[in-house]
């Protein structure tokens, strides 16, 4: 009797043991797959596109695997699709693919914080982030929990807080210039990881099983303390780190403070590619990417046809049609060329690589009027095409600005300025499309003076070795100080990547970060500041004398 007794005690103990393991860690039936996009920029027919996107998906599914759709943020913006639409057609594809969860990247606030939260709520997912406030409370839940199999997953969102820089700092302040919306930045990060950490630990505390950040944090050096390596190894309890902001499409092991291993991966950029986690019925994690490299998209070649196939067709459509919208008028032509010189043959001569324009300074006084910057410079090859007096379209103003390069501003000397300045003028008369059109400040070219402005062997600026050709540099009605400070204003393409060979601004201070598509700037000037209507202002082809051409030396 009592053998028999043990035996049921033994046999009781151990379905108990059973039955607390059963609830302890629920087992999932099937694989769960998490296919996460970054960093897509209106890429809606590229790579894979959304009608590729979308066929992944459903085959994955009918394979048998529980499948997420989440995007790591800078979706709504870096196409005209976007920009035309503030950012709506982009919300409107997501909801047709049927994204789960979304978290904002620095470009989601492009337009705005009223027009972001406004698209937030056309959106059939949710926007989550860990440290996004405003006055110190999240603006979004930190954290959304999705359950399989009664295996609890947790995702975790969180911005990078270089937003504040690398998107308008006006959008995140208050009519006094306050700001009330941050992203827990401080400079020794402590604050954001702090913010994760506890989104960490309450997702477990709920019951999450896994716990998966959705993180737009990147691994630019100058992201530092905020890179997904930096919150990786000050946090602990998180299992896979799903990341974009940088591109990049690293698929890595990372060691977090606790010295335990969390996956870490990223997709690159306009759906080239498709990341994904698995999470297998065994409970192994793995990480990977489905690519395509090919010029043409996957839905072009392979003839992919799927739900996505008419709604990006239509989205297309619009934008055409939104194109052709006139946004506003300009009483006087804007002109890349010169109104009364023409070649023997009657063609006209252009004149916007080598001297002033009415065109030029409505590019240049943009620029300065969005960023709030001192100066503003664009390069005279960025600015392609003239406009006629008239009406104006969006399509118009996107032919002036094709690019798609970003407004950034930078802290820099006047000496640096003044380099950058005779550097575009060595040409002149001749033709450089790195030719400087400017706003605030006014300079002259003594063209009698041979440029000894020097390139090194990769064609980039290396000195000046003779007198400055450019004289008489005026800000407002001060003249240009070579030992002070300005805030100058200007694109990624010269500023950041030393486009037309411009690398005397390497190492500057960055104040504002790729806030703006070029073509934006542009727009916003135009129906914002001038209210629609390009006028007098501009009304001389040959600018406002801002640039001026001094042919002979001064008597003495």
């Amino acid at each position: 009797m009592k053998k028999i007794l043990s035996l049921l005690l033994a046999l009781a103990m151990m379905l108990g043991c059973m039955a607390f393991a059963e609830e302890a860690a629920p087992a999932l039936t099937q694989d769960v797959v998490v296919l996460f996009t970054s960093d897509v920029h209106c890429g809606i027919d590229q790579g894979f596109g959304y009608t590729g996107l979308a066929a992944v998906r459903d085959s994955l599914e009918a394979a048998g695997n529980h499948v997420l759709l989440v995007d790591n943020g800078d979706s709504i913006q870096g196409e005209p699709v976007g920009t035309m639409t503030t950012g709506e057609a982009i919300i409107n594809l997501m909801n047709a693919v049927g994204y789960d969860i979304a978290v904002p990247g620095n470009h989601e606030f492009d337009y705005g914080m009223d027009r972001f939260l406004e698209l937030t709520e056309k959106a059939n997912f949710p926007y989550i982030s860990a440290n996004f406030n405003k006055d110190g409370e999240l603006v979004f839940a930190p954290y959304v929990i999705k359950e399989f199999d009664e295996v609890q997953i947790a995702f975790v969102g969180i911005t990078t807080p270089k937003t504040l820089t690398s998107s308008t700092p006006k959008y995140f302040q208050d009519e006094e210039g306050n700001f009330i919306y941050g992203f827990m930045q401080d400079e020794t990060g402590e604050k954001l990881y702090t913010a994760v950490q506890t989104a960490v630990d309450d997702a477990r505390a709920e019951g999450a099983d896994y716990v998966v950040v959705l993180g737009h944090v990147g691994n630019e050096a100058e992201c530092q303390p905020w890179t997904y390596a930096d919150i990786i190894a000050n946090t602990t309890g998180i299992d896979v780190f799903l990341d974009g902001h940088s591109h990049d499409t690293d698929q890595v092991t990372m060691i977090n403070k606790d010295g335990e291993d969390v996956l870490r991966a990223a997709c690159g950029t306009k759906l080239a590619g498709i990341g994904y986690l698995r999470i297998g019925a065994d409970g192994t994690l793995a990480t990977g990417l489905y690519t395509w490299n090919n010029d043409v998209s996957a839905p072009e070649l392979l003839g992919i046809e799927n739900e996505m196939t008419a709604a990006v067709q239509e989205a297309t459509a619009e934008l055409d049609e939104k194109l052709s919208e006139v946004v506003a008028s300009s009483r006087v032509d804007l002109t890349i060329y010169d109104p009364e010189a023409k070649m023997e043959d009657g063609t006209p001569i252009r004149i916007i690589r080598n001297a002033e324009t009415n065109l030029g300074d409505l590019c240049a006084d943009a620029y300065r009027d969005q960023s709030g910057a001192d100066i503003a410079f664009v390069n005279g090859g960025g600015i392609r095409v003239s406009i006629d007096a008239g009406d104006i379209t969006l399509g118009d103003i996107l032919q002036v600005h094709p690019f798609g390069n970003a407004l950034c501003v930078i802290e820099a000397t006047g000496q640096q300025i003044l380099d950058a300045l005779e550097w575009g003028a060595r040409s002149v008369p001749g033709e450089n499309g790195g030719f400087l059109q400017v706003s605030g400040l006014t300079y002259e070219i003594h063209t009698y003076i041979e440029s000894s402005a020097k390139a090194d062997e990769n064609t980039m600026f290396a000195g000046v070795e003779g007198e400055y050709r450019v004289k008489n540099v005026m800000v407002g009605d001060e003249p240009l100080d070579p030992e002070k400070t300005y805030t100058l204003a200007s694109h990624n393409y010269m500023l950041k990547n030393g486009g037309d060979g411009y690398n005397m601004f390497e190492g500057c201070n960055l104040l504002q970060d790729e806030v703006m598509l070029d073509n934006q700037v542009l727009i916003n000037y135009i129906t914002g500041t001038l209210e629609g209507v390009v006028g007098e202002q501009y009304e001389n082809p040959y600018g406002e004398g801002r640039i001026v051409a001094v042919e002979e030396a001064p008597a003495e």
